[in-house]
């Protein structure tokens, strides 16, 4: 027993914050400086932050990495597992952005939480349209609209005349008045208004709650330190423009990221705004923890299983993850079908080989790999073009088909016409 350490090796603690901050002082009378505790849910995590203020180097370790010999599974064995692996050197943290980062990540999660609360009450306004026979989802895109909100509160307000609620009509809905006004005539029961007008109610307090999280959010983004002057390097244009989404934030969410990037991610074909705010907030700012762009992509799940038993393949296929950038990153690849772009042609080119699938995931992978040399590195993203990708691709192909065809003793020549 080392000198000064508690001749009781093994303690149990309860979970209040008294005995936690008890945990922590006994730790410091034993001389521990390195913790290393298992992730399980998020009942880590006040364990974890409390020990990470009181100084000592908290490793989170991925539960699969400490699996012990089956019939030995108990608490007490588990830390004793735990406390031996890490005292040989096996066990490698797992990945948590900074402070700044953590904090802005969970108020994107608890905003996208409100977005998808928000999802279900439209649904409701619909399903209570339906029940009065109100077809107004059949001639309007969006309910929620400039057309069909002023509609809905229209009926909630008591008017029923179809004629008049299609007056409602904006200027660039694609169907006509008398088509609106048809999908209006209903059966206007009272159960059915009522329903409506709560879900209507309901629906107007999340988009408050929204918005009073996206002013919570942008004080954080005033927070984070910028990393390039934006009145000395101004943003520059995007190719494509588009007008705002619904889900889009009620600030200029494309100055901040670039400030606290120091680069424009949304410079790249297919990347939004929101899907850079997702990235950078579940990986950072900070490329150095990883070692090589290819830890970066097996981290997001971008990368096949090595898993080889005997000389053969067992599974080759990419891991299952719940990455939030994983899933970001898959959805813009997604995006690219039609894009006339160099990724553009990549993912076309994937899909014509691999099936949409796993062009998806090699396009994914590319976007994640461009992401990782423009953070560290600081260097902005140049499409070189469509064409400059075909034609790349042709004199690869045309360079193969000379090697193959100098290993059968015959010679390609281009055809004249």
């Amino acid at each position: 027993m080392p000198e000064g350490r508690d001749e009781q090796s093994v303690r149990a603690f309860s979970t209040f914050t008294f005995d936690l901050n008890a945990l922590a002082d006994w730790l410091s009378t034993c001389g521990v400086t390195t913790v290393a505790m298992e992730s399980t849910g998020v009942y880590w995590i006040p364990i974890y932050e409390i020990l990470e203020d009181r100084g000592f180097a908290v490793n989170l370790i991925n539960a699969r990495h400490i699996k012990n010999v089956p019939g030995k599974k108990t608490d007490v064995l588990d830390c004793q597992w735990i406390q031996q692996l890490h005292t040989y050197g096996l066990l490698r943290g797992s990945f948590r952005p900074d402070e700044d980062m953590c904090a802005l990540r969970e108020l994107i999660r608890h905003r996208d939480n409100l977005i998808r609360y928000r999802s279900g009450h439209i649904q409701h306004m619909q399903k209570a349209m339906q029940l009065m026979n109100v077809q107004l989802n059949n001639v309007v895109s969006d309910i929620t609209g400039m057309t069909g909100s002023k509609i809905i509160r229209a009926i909630v307000a008591g008017k029923r005349d179809p004629e008049k609620l299609a007056k409602f009509r904006n200027v660039r809905c694609a169907n006509s008045e008398e088509e609106i006004a048809k999908s209006l005539e209903g059966n206007y029961k009272d159960e059915h208004v009522f329903a409506l007008q709560q879900a209507l109610e309901l629906y107007d307090f999340y988009n408050k709650q929204i918005a009073t999280c996206d002013v919570k959010i942008e004080a954080n983004y005033t927070a984070i330190k910028p990393q390039i002057d934006i009145n000395e390097f101004p943003l520059k244009p995007l190719k494509i423009k588009r007008s705002p989404r619904g889900n889009e934030p009620c600030f200029d969410l494309r100055s901040y990221l670039y400030q606290a990037a120091g680069v424009d991610l949304t410079q790249i074909d297919g990347v939004s705004a929101l899907t850079v705010q997702t990235v950078l907030t579940e990986i950072g700012l900070d490329m150095s923890k990883w070692r090589t762009v290819k830890h970066f992509a097996s981290w997001l799940g971008l990368c096949p299983q090595n898993n080889i038993s005997g000389g053969k393949i067992l599974k080759t296929g990419t891991k299952k993850t719940q990455n939030r950038a994983n899933k970001a990153l898959r959805l813009s690849a997604q995006s690219l079908s039609n894009s006339k772009s160099a990724l553009g042609g990549f993912y076309r080119r994937m899909r014509a080989k691999h099936g949409s699938p796993k062009a998806i995931i090699a396009t994914a992978h590319k976007l994640a790999r461009i992401i990782y040399h423009m953070l560290k590195y600081k260097k902005e993203y140049a499409d070189p073009g469509e064409k400059y990708y075909e034609e790349k691709y042709k004199d690869r192909v045309i360079k193969n088909l000379k090697r193959k065809a100098a290993t059968l003793g015959l010679q390609l020549v281009p055809a004249t016409s």
